[in-house]
């Protein structure tokens, strides 16, 4: 298959379209700044990711805004840190805050053109709308963890998406290429429910997971790509 075959390319955000491990490290510097002894970048990431994957499994009804603010007070916790409830509520209203890839809103805007624009994100609505303004792009269809009452990886929020997909645009599975970062929350799902899945490679030049909990498998993906820009491209080739 090649990129221009099919009709539909459904997007994990954070990640992939937004530079979530950027804002997310931003927006605990207040946090890091008090920890008694130095804690890397990586390091941060690594352990917010842990606590966040844990929370989620553990509350999946609640709210990301909500789930954030809780992830906050884990983590000052794990450190020793004494905050305030202000600074764990900033936390969780920082989503709308996190910075696009540069290469994400002409990306967006050249693909629109070909495909319909969907996304499946572990955010919720309120949150998810400063993260739609900084792509400067209309999806077709924005589906939430709040809309679906679970997070990414449950099989659920695949459910929903195909579901809707199907009942609201007639889109089959064939028709799909789930375009996400996450092995963890995105392609190992993906697959199991027989999408085609393109890798937007984030973290080709890093190490570790990053702000994505490790994969309990690594699995094959139809197309590999550095970023949105480099996608774009091999559309264009394929055309």
């Amino acid at each position: 298959m090649k990129l221009s075959d099919y009709k539909v390319l459904t997007f994990d955000t954070y990640g992939t379209l937004i530079d979530w491990e950027t804002g997310i490290h931003h927006a605990l510097k207040p946090l890091l700044s008090k920890c008694d002894v130095e804690v890397s970048r990586d390091q941060a990431l690594e352990t917010f990711a842990k606590i966040e994957s844990a929370q989620q499994a553990e509350t999946p009804a609640m709210i990301y805004s909500e789930l954030l603010t809780r992830v906050y007070w884990e983590l000052s916790k794990h450190w020793a840190v004494d905050i305030e409830e202000t600074e764990a509520q900033r936390f969780g209203q920082s989503v709308k805050d996190w910075p696009a890839f540069v290469d994400s809103p002409s990306s967006l805007q050249y693909l629109k053109k070909f495909f319909k624009l969907v996304t499946l994100t572990n955010c919720d609505r309120k949150s998810y709308v400063g993260s739609n303004q900084r792509l400067q792009i209309e999806f077709d269809a924005i589906y939430t963890a709040e809309d679906v009452g679970s997070y990414k990886p449950d099989p659920r929020n695949f459910e929903y998406m195909l579901a809707h997909l199907q009942q609201d645009f007639g889109i089959e599975k064939h028709e799909i290429l789930h375009t996400a970062q996450s092995i963890f929350h995105d392609h190992v799902q993906a697959k199991e429910f027989g999408l085609a899945t393109a890798w937007i490679d984030r973290r080709h030049d890093a190490q570790g997971w990053g702000a994505t909990a490790e994969p309990p498998k690594l699995v094959n993906t139809d197309f590999r790509f550095n970023s949105m820009a480099e996608m774009v491209k091999a559309h264009q080739q394929s055309l």
